[in-house]
């Protein structure tokens, strides 16, 4: 499902070459829920955006459902990124003037559904992260586990079959993060979705298939 193949990402900051990722090599299998840890520094949301497509690598090959995503022209990477891989936040990147339903629904509008389907399908996942009641409010109006619910139904708005996660307990107290990590585990299980979670929480990554550990771009070792 997800394939790196000897990754290098490396970036010049004040003249200085400022190396991200060193040749990791990795693969991460359908349904599989990864979990991926380390030090502040380590390449993790690097790794993170290069799945993603978020990021080029400046050597080596992304894989993801089949398609070398490291060799797209930018506008072929936004299609596939947005059909085929759902992302949550640390900070939620919701707008603050849409509401709970429009901010599920945007994505859908600007891909040229009408108003009316978007708002069906927002509705229906609304109502599966169990936030049907809450559908007129504003992000403000939201408590943190709320806002992150959200952004969880709107990365699952076109049904991707990845969901890229990059801390997203990190801004949430002990009961909201053990919640939020029901809804992804949920989501993993039920839909059979691949989920790859960026975390410095032990026992957020204990609950996970598989931990990925990365220390000074590399690949340090993982566990089962």
């Amino acid at each position: 499902m997800i394939r790196l193949i000897d990754v290098r990402k490396s970036y010049t900051q004040g003249g200085s070459e400022v190396i991200a990722l060193a040749g990791v090599s990795l693969q991460i299998a359908r349904g599989e829920f990864a979990a991926v840890m380390g030090p502040s520094g380590s390449g993790k949301s690097t790794l993170l955006h290069l799945i993603g497509g978020l990021d080029r690598p400046s050597a080596g090959d992304v894989v993801v459902d089949g398609k070398v995503i490291s060799q797209m022209d930018d506008d072929a990477v936004t299609l596939f990124r947005r059909t085929k891989i759902g992302f949550i936040f640390q900070f939620f990147n919701l707008l603050p003037t849409l509401t709970g339903i429009e901010n599920v629904a945007l994505p859908l509008v600007l891909d040229g559904k009408s108003e009316r389907d978007a708002e069906a399908r927002a509705e229906g996942l609304l109502a599966g992260v169990g936030l049907a009641a809450r559908r007129d409010h504003l992000p403000e109006q939201l408590s943190g586990g709320e806002i992150q619910r959200l952004a969880i139904a709107r990365a699952l708005v076109f049904d991707p079959p990845i969901l890229l996660a990059d801390e997203p307990t990190g801004n949430l107290d002990s009961k909201n993060g053990a919640a939020i990590l029901d809804t992804i585990r949920a989501i993993n299980r039920e839909a059979g979705c691949t989920v790859v979670m960026v975390t410095h929480d032990r026992d957020a990554a204990a609950q996970t298939d598989r931990v990925i550990h990365l220390r000074d771009g590399r690949l340090e070792e993982e566990s089962r």
